[in-house]
Order: C-alpha cells, then structure tokens, then sequence
C-alpha cells in the first residue's frame, strides 16, 4: 500500500469573508445613517407624495382614487394660478438682482482694497444671521410711519408720510420689498461663490489682454465673464431652484398673526401647505407638489445639461 504525502503550504485555508467584502461593509456602514434619513424623511415623503396626488384624502377618511382630478382642479383653480404667477415675477425680480451685485461685490473685495476681510465679513452675515431676527428688524427699518427709510424720504422730498410707499405694509409694494429682501440678505452667499471663481482665474490672461491695449471694461467682457461662465451658470440654476422654493422669508415678513399671507404675496410652496395643512386637502395640495417638483426637475436638467457643456 503506497504512502500518501500530504504538501502543506504552510498557510491556513482562507474562512470568513474576504478583505474587499470587509473593505465594502465599512464603506456602506459610513453611508448607511445618511442614506437611512434620506430614505425615511426624504424618499419615503417623496413617493408618498405622488401617491397622494392621485387620491382625495383628509387624513381621517379612506382615500378615494380620483385619477387626474386634482391635476384638473388646478388648470381651473385661480387661487394657485395666483401663487404660481407671484412665485414666477419673485425668481425673475430676485435672481437678475441678486447675481449683478453678489458679482459686483465679488469684483470689488476681489481687489486689495483697505479692511477687505472685514467687508467680506459684513456682506457675508446678512447670509447666515436668524431670518427672524433680520426680518424683523427690516420690517422695523420700512414701517410706513415710524421707519428711517420713510423718514429720510420725508426729510428729503417733503412727500408727507401717508403719500409714501407703505413697503411690506402694502399689495402693491409688497413683491417688490420682498425682492429687496432677499436680495440684501443672500447676495453674500453668492458673493462668496464669485469670489471663488474670481481667485481661480489665471492672472496671465488678465496681464496678455493689458499688453494688447484693452481697457478694464474690455478685460471684464472679454476675460472676467467668460473664465467664470461655469461659476455664473451655477449660480443662477441654484437662484433659480431657491426661488421656486421660497416659503419662510414670506412668512417673516407678511404673515399675521393668523400666518395667512394675501393674494399678492402668495406663494407656491405657501399655497401647498395651506392646502394641506388647514384645508386638510391632502390630495390636492400634493398635486401641487408635483407640479413644482416637475418644474424644479426641469430647471436641474437644464443644469446638468450646462455642467456638461462647460465642462467640456
């Protein structure tokens, strides 16, 4: 009978999981809370949402299937035609008006001009202060009556109190007040934004247009504005976004004690809650919802598409 010779490598088999599968379990593990919370609060709302908005439902009673029903009710519904409107001449006031000084303020602080950091600072804190706070204190520095801004006009043109603008206070000036707003408190942001894109423009390009004989009006169309292209196209897709959305500087600055908003100051997202929320619609008012989510998808894909070109 022939001896058998067993050759050992000297290693032990291989037993449990391999290194990349460990390597994968502590990858998805620093993922997984995050993805859980979008999951829960972000995900889950979201296809609840579009379920919703096929169904009549007051959160008590069984929900009724409707089909396009609700989608019918708003071609017909002048309420939310109202909302939508006020929020399309919003983003058109508020997005022009905040990229030409967020990129004016960029230029000038760009500059080694005296206290620098400090007016970077100041433009800047409008940006992450309380809106509360700072809408309170703005609806203060407007009051028809007692505010400085009247008061000075007062001083100035000798126009009496009551002929100027009543500012939030009034149907008529209320968008245009609130434009102001938002304008002051977020151009900081985006000023940063430019900032950076300023400081990674080459100066080289700056120095060859000199030496061709350009002027500074000529160096900012012809090097400043196309080198921050990328920097502009992403700024006004993010305003544009925001704009949509806007529910809470509304509320600061318009909204009563019974937080009711008029029909020159309502908007969208204000519309969905209210809906929601005391009419109890739930159905209808995620109709809403669809719809701004289709026009927020809409204007992402746009970005997406300008990203790809300008990355070109």
């Amino acid at each position: 009978m022939q001896n058998e010779t067993v050759i050992s490598t000297g290693k032990p088999p291989k037993t449990g999981v391999s290194k990349s599968v460990k390597e994968h379990l502590v990858a998805y593990s620093f993922i997984a809370p995050n993805f859980i919370g979008f999951a829960l609060f972000t995900l889950v709302p979201m296809i609840f949402a579009f379920v919703l908005a096929f169904v009549k439902w007051d959160g008590a009673n069984p929900m009724d299937y409707v089909g396009l029903k609700n989608f019918n009710r708003l071609i017909q519904d002048p309420t939310f035609h109202k909302a939508l409107w006020n929020t399309i001449i919003y983003t058109i006031g508020v997005v022009p008006l905040t990229m030409v000084c967020a990129l004016g303020l960029a230029i000038l602080l760009n500059q080694k001009i005296l206290g620098r950091n400090v007016m970077r600072t100041v433009f800047f804190f409008p940006y992450v202060a309380s809106l509360v706070a700072v809408a309170a204190v703005w609806n203060f520095i407007f009051s028809p009556t007692m505010g400085p801004v009247n008061n000075i006009l007062h001083a100035i043109t000798g126009i009496p109190l009551e002929e100027l603008p009543r500012w939030a206070a009034d149907k008529d000036w209320a968008m245009f007040t609130v434009v102001l707003f938002t304008v002051w408190k977020n151009m900081g942001y985006y000023m940063v934004i430019y900032l950076a894109g300023l400081q990674g423009v080459n100066p080289e390009l700056y120095e060859a247009a000199e030496l061709d004989g350009a002027n500074a009006w000529k160096r900012f169309r012809n090097v400043t504005i196309p080198q921050l292209a990328p920097t502009t196209f992403f700024v006004l897709m993010i305003l544009i976004i925001n704009s949509f959305k806007v529910y809470d500087i509304f509320i600061n600055l318009f909204a009563g004690a019974d937080n009711q908003l008029n029909d020159s100051t309502r908007v969208l997202v204000y519309q969905i809650y209210n809906t929601a929320f005391r009419s109890l619609d739930y159905g209808y008012a995620s109709a809403m919802a669809i719809v701004l989510f289709l026009l927020v998808l809409g204007i992402t894909i746009v970005q997406f598409r300008g990203e790809k070109k300008y990355g070109q």
